[in-house]
């Protein structure tokens, strides 16, 4: 297992955005667990540092708890590729898809089994009886009962999951559910995700958040974003693109570097202009984000030859900086070639991009101009855990159409914070939808100026600190099993 070094934030930057009402009462959640937890140690266990919504949020939220003197620890799992090929077949059976179509039986739980032990060792000689551990997601799940053994209070905290169910997801469920059902928590992104097996008094609900000063969504100027944008070939900008300089988690500054001189971060072909009404899908290479179908329905949109002046970036991280998914590397190379079979004049206005992840506060200030620059963001997932790209999108107040899945339809309500999709498979109402926003830039600023707001109120990680404190506290006031 690698620990992954946990930073401190201060709790008093959040709280300045905050109103004084919500400053005090997170200020006194953290007094109330330094009480309660005392010396204990919260630790987290999951399958990467990096790529994907779950790493990213753990980032801030143990720096913000660090801050608030509650000892946080965050390790990550050793696993070898078939065990993440089998927890990406349970990931996407769970989400009710075939994946690989690759069988879940008795192998795959010996392979499963086999990998987690040696973590398991390692991680019982490193915890002490009454601390917290929390599993996230299919990876680390059968570490459960080792660390019960071992007298630790554990939560399963499940970022994934799908409305339905269907044979697919049962299975998915089924793989998982010996190793995780008698956890001493459960939390998932929506009650609807929970199995039926999931015991309701163990069951809690906590929707996942942003920090607004990552630099994934920190304030940046309008000559920032174009100087980061121009300088790794995101855009076509002739002009001078001065060096952007950030800073990193650790405190030090960084400098967003050149990409421009070895050909920009576009692949297969130039990067859209600088005044373009550029729309932007940014997520994994993932079958479930529907890359393809996003370019399909944006092919159908322009193939008439109207909305001249639009663009699309479909934008995802370099696939070799993403561990914990085999199948990325499979999912960018088919949208290539799809790219490569649009009419010309189509490709011409589509563009796709890798973005390096070996600096990964570099990767986040990227990203954030990216979707500064958008005239609109869409996140056409076909299943969505909750979709922090959504989140992200809105509190820059940019419009947003995004699926009606789902945790995107618990941040989004249609028409007033942005667009939702009944139907993500349908390609025609995909670009009937985007095309209202691109002949109306009054509707656009409207819903953009709304969805701040809303993650204003809701999706800010005040909240998502009170809820794990109310959780941690009541497990340690229990006798561990």
């Amino acid at each position: 297992m690698q620990e992954v070094e946990v930073g401190t934030v201060p709790l008093d930057r959040l709280a300045g955005i905050l109103s004084p009402e919500r400053a005090e009462r997170m200020a006194a959640s953290a007094a109330r667990a330094r009480d309660r937890l005392g010396d204990h140690v919260v630790w987290h266990v999951n399958a990467t540092a990096h790529g994907g919504g779950v790493a990213e949020m753990l980032k801030v939220l143990l720096a913000y708890g660090r801050d608030a003197k509650i000892e946080n620890r965050w390790l990550v799992l050793d696993g070898d590729p078939e065990f993440f090929d089998i927890t990406k077949r349970v990931h996407n059976r769970i989400h009710g898809e075939a994946g690989d179509g690759g069988p879940l039986g008795d192998a795959e739980h010996h392979h499963y089994r086999r990998v987690l032990t040696d973590n398991l060792r390692e991680l019982v000689s490193r915890v002490s009886a009454g601390d917290v551990v929390v599993l996230h997601d299919p990876q680390p799940a059968g570490l459960c009962h080792g660390l019960r053994d071992a007298g630790v209070h554990v939560v399963w905290r499940c970022h994934i999951g799908s409305d339905d169910s269907n044979d697919r997801s049962d299975e998915g469920w089924g793989f998982l559910r010996g190793y995780v059902e008698g956890a001493d928590a459960f939390v998932f992104s929506r009650r609807v995700y929970a199995p039926s097996w999931v015991d309701g008094a163990r069951l809690v609900v906590i929707p996942p958040s942003i920090d607004p000063f990552s630099n994934k969504n920190v304030e940046l100027t309008a000559s920032e974003v174009r100087s980061v944008l121009a300088g790794v070939g995101l855009v076509a900008d002739e002009g001078p693109a001065d060096s952007v300089r950030f800073k990193r988690r650790d405190g030090t500054d960084g400098w967003v570097r050149t990409h421009r001189e070895s050909g920009g971060l576009v692949l297969d072909g130039p990067p859209p202009p600088h005044d373009a009404r550029l729309v932007v899908q940014v997520s994994r290479w993932d079958r479930l984000k529907d890359m393809a179908g996003v370019m399909d329905g944006f092919a159908e949109l322009v193939a008439d030859g109207t909305h001249d002046g639009a663009h699309l970036l479909l934008a995802g991280p370099s696939v070799t900086g993403v561990t914990d998914d085999p199948e990325g590397a499979e999912v960018l190379e088919a949208c290539r070639a799809q790219w490569r079979q649009l009419p010309d004049p189509i490709r011409d206005r589509v563009h796709l991009a890798s973005i390096p992840m070996d600096d990964l506060d570099e990767n986040a200030i990227i990203v954030n101009a990216v979707q500064r620059h958008a005239y609109a963001v869409v996140q056409k997932s076909l299943m969505e855990g909750f979709g922090l790209t959504v989140t992200e999108a809105m509190w820059k107040e940019r419009p947003v159409v995004a699926s009606r899945v789902g945790g995107i339809q618990d941040q989004i309500v249609d028409g007033r914070d942005g667009l939702l999709l009944d139907d993500p498979t349908d390609p025609q109402a995909f670009a009937a939808t985007l095309g209202r926003l691109l002949v109306d830039p009054a509707l656009a600023d409207r819903l953009g100026a709304a969805g701040r707001e809303r993650v204003l109120e809701e999706f800010l990680g005040d909240r998502h600190l009170e809820q794990y404190v109310d959780l941690f506290s009541r497990l340690v006031d229990q006798t561990p099993a």
